[in-house]
């Protein structure tokens, strides 16, 4: 074997690539592959040839039999000199090179230069097996990657695509098959190509998975409704009034001569605190509403049993109260209750509004709305719409401001105001709605000035202790009158129930305990049910390609206008060839849709 000290024009090692010895010293001078330079210490390289070679460029690719030469070794050891000799014949700088490509190719020999390892034939068998199952691998990935450029699905590739629909999800942020593609990785660029290729529907609406929701209701059974004494209210008319095609009435309103009632169906009645109903129902924290269905906080059994009217007679928790002449409700009185609930439309009742008792009702609603306002209340009318999609039929329906709807909500706030004075006065912990007012007050006119004041607002909050609700111009307050579809609705009932009961209350930790429960999950169904509605424009702005309607400025800047147009109840940007007055109203069609970004570009028609 010769000496494997470095000299001037021997074939070196330098990590995995080959170098030339230029000089030696303490350290030794190497050129690398395209003339470049590096000074390294001796350990840093191991000499596979003494030379002379003067170029890398020589290095070629010797013939060989490298079968043969294996078969010579196997079983036994050699070196780089003895392994480039029967492999190839000779030993030079370029068969040395080659031995040593065969040694790193791993596959034959493994070890150092000084210490060759010859492989079984078991182990090379098992190398070449992996090698081909890699290569097949590959091979399949490719052709799945065409599938997918192609959009030519076959049934297999639904289960790998699912790494693209955790990424669509937001469950993974990280897609190799994106990658693959070229795409950039995020959770719009995976819905997208899911949709692109047929995996997903494009009416496949991922939001409430993306915010972790759960989608089918709960399945628990549900206890017998408690015998009790209840003040029978049967002989009052009593008027569930609702959207039309409502699934769970759980308000109604009586007048009893000068006295409003307010009646509720009776949940906690069946869901005590802690009970599993009750920790399903923290969990859910409300009813999810998405255009194509509900998913219920409470098994849907527990509405047909409660819910006010699909009875002849019906449980409730009834509110009783006196509006003064300032519009404040007093002489509340709360009662367990037996009612008889007729169901109604808000279209079927504006009709009647000049009948009784929907005159006086609206009278009194009147007086309490005109104290909100002297104290601050938001006056915000912007648009709205319903939006429902039956069998992927899409129905969006502007929401008419009627008069009728304003009796009943306004109707509610009564109660939750009531309630909450009820509460304070009586050491009764509830969960407050609160909201910081605006850093100016005004009272808008237009949708411009409506747009701009809702920017100011701040979000509403559920606090233990009692603040103001500025946008309802509230000094306290609490939502009390949807028990089916809200949690913390739920534990005001629980709280009261107890308190009539005479029995031990949730202390005001247990209030905060489960206003921090559903605060989290309460933001992601707002959430997903926006992005829903969202969801269903665009789908709905996608088959209506042709689609032209109305727009109404309500900002302008430097003639990029932002518009919303009330029948989608939808805010967009367009550029205009010149400035125009706030609330000016101008004509829109639509001109592209990116349903995975939630996105659609109008153009206006001059």
């Amino acid at each position: 074997m010769f000496d494997h000290r470095p000299s001037a024009g021997s074939l070196a090692l330098y990590k995995i690539r080959p170098a030339i010895v230029t000089a030696v010293s303490d350290k030794i001078d190497i050129t690398l592959d395209g003339c470049k330079s590096k000074r390294v210490r001796p350990k840093d390289i191991a000499i596979l040839h003494p030379g002379p070679l003067k170029s890398l460029g020589d290095l070629g690719d010797p013939a060989g039999n490298v079968d043969e030469a294996w078969a010579l070794l196997e079983g036994g050891e050699t070196h780089l000199e003895e392994l480039a000799e029967l492999a190839f014949g000779d030993y030079t700088p370029t068969t040395a090179w080659a031995a040593w490509q065969l040694v790193a190719e791993g596959l034959y020999f493994e070890g150092t230069p000084e210490n060759i390892k010859v492989r079984s034939e078991a182990q090379i068998a098992e190398d070449r097996a992996q090698c081909e199952a890699k290569a097949a691998a590959e091979r399949d990935r490719e052709t799945f990657l065409e599938r997918l450029r192609s959009r030519a699905l076959e049934e297999g590739d639904r289960e790998r695509l699912s790494e693209v629909e955790r990424m669509a999800l937001k469950v993974n942020d990280r897609s190799r098959i994106l990658q693959a593609l070229g795409h950039q990785e995020s959770a719009e660029n995976a819905h997208r190509m899911l949709v692109d290729v047929g995996y997903w529907e494009a009416t496949h609406n991922p939001y409430p998975a993306r915010q972790s929701l759960v989608e089918v209701d709960p399945d628990h059974s549900l206890p017998e409704l408690p015998r009790e004494e209840r003040l029978d209210l049967t002989h009052l008319a009593a008027y569930a009034i609702d959207d039309e095609g409502s699934q769970d009435p759980d308000d109604a309103i009586s007048l009893d001569g000068d006295r409003i009632w307010v009646h509720v169906a009776d949940v906690a009645a069946l869901v005590t605190p802690d009970s599993e109903l009750d920790l399903e129902a923290r969990e859910r924290a409300a009813n999810l509403y998405i255009p194509e269905r509900i998913v219920h906080m409470l098994p849907p059994a527990i509405t047909d049993i409660l819910g006010l009217g699909l009875q002849e007679i019906s449980p409730a928790l009834s509110f009783g109260f006196r509006l003064d002449e300032q519009g404040e409700p007093q002489e509340l009185e709360v009662a367990a209750s037996l009612v008889r609930v007729s169901r109604h439309s808000y279209a079927e009742i504006n009709e009647r509004m000049g009948e009784e008792p929907f005159a006086t009702l609206y009278q009194l609603a009147e007086r309490y709305r005109n104290r909100r306002k002297v104290a601050g209340a938001a006056s915000i009318d912007l648009p709205e719409v319903s939006v429902r999609v039956n069998d992927e039929n899409i129905r969006i329906k502007p929401l008419k401001r009627l008069d009728s709807r304003q009796m009943v909500t306004d109707a509610m706030l009564m109660a939750g105001e009531a309630v909450a004075r009820y509460a304070i006065v009586r050491d009764i912990p509830v969960p407050f709605a609160t909201q910081p007012p605006p850093d100016a007050r005004a009272e808008p006119e237009g949708m411009a000035q409506m747009y701009a004041y809702r920017r100011q607002m701040k979000p509403s909050q559920s606090k233990a202790v009692e603040e103001a609700h500025s946008g309802l111009g509230l000094e306290v307050y609490t939502r009390t009158t949807s028990p089916l579809r809200r949690y913390l609705d739920l534990v005001t009932h629980q709280q009261l129930r107890a308190h009539l009961k005479g029995e031990t209350l949730l202390a005001v930790s247990d209030i905060t305990e489960r206003i921090g429960a559903t605060d989290g999950t309460g933001g992601a169904i707002r959430r997903a049910e926006r992005f829903s509605n969202t969801h269903w424009k665009m789908v709905y702005l996608q088959r209506n390609s042709l689609w032209q309607g109305t727009g109404v400025v309500v900002e302008m800047n430097d003639k990029r206008a932002t518009v919303i147009i009330p029948e989608l109840a939808m805010e967009t940007r367009v550029r205009l060839r010149r400035e125009v007055p706030l609330d000016q109203e101008i004509r829109l069609a639509v001109r592209e849709v990116d349903l995975a970004d939630l996105t659609a570009w109008f153009r206006v028609i001059e």
